[in-house]
């Protein structure tokens, strides 16, 4: 089905960056899949914003809910590579989106980390927080 992948070379040949960005897709569109098998809409996927990207937006009534999503060959290496580079840059993203679309906010707003290995995938809630 999905093959997990890992990237350790800083300069990527174009033929693995194509195999990445595809992995990367997969992995978005399983997480998003789970997202609305537990009632939840995704109201965006891969939504650029000049403070960088953020995988998936999922909401119900009370949560909104940003996703960070890593795919690769075992959970504990998806978890080691949300840095906290992308940490930073998640959370000042949410705050462009935010003021954006005032009308996506909720009662509970959460960072959460969605780890993908193969077909499974494994989420942890608040993996992000404000300091």
């Amino acid at each position: 089905m999905y093959s997990c992948f890992q990237s350790s070379s800083a300069e990527i040949s174009p033929v693995k960056r194509r195999r990445a960005e595809q992995g990367g897709r997969l992995a978005e569109n399983l997480v998003a899949g789970a997202w609305r098998a537990h009632g939840f809409v995704i109201l965006a996927q891969r939504l650029k914003t000049p403070a960088g990207e953020i995988d998936l937006i999922a909401a119900d009534r009370e949560h909104l809910v940003f996703i960070e999503v890593k795919a690769r060959p075992s959970f504990t290496d998806a978890a080691y590579a949300v840095s906290a580079r992308q940490q930073a840059r998640l959370l000042e993203a949410a705050s462009v989106v935010l003021a954006e679309h005032p009308e996506w906010h909720r009662d509970t707003i959460r960072f959460d980390a969605a780890l993908v290995c193969g077909s499974r995938v494994e989420c942890i809630e608040d993996a992000i927080r404000y300091n």
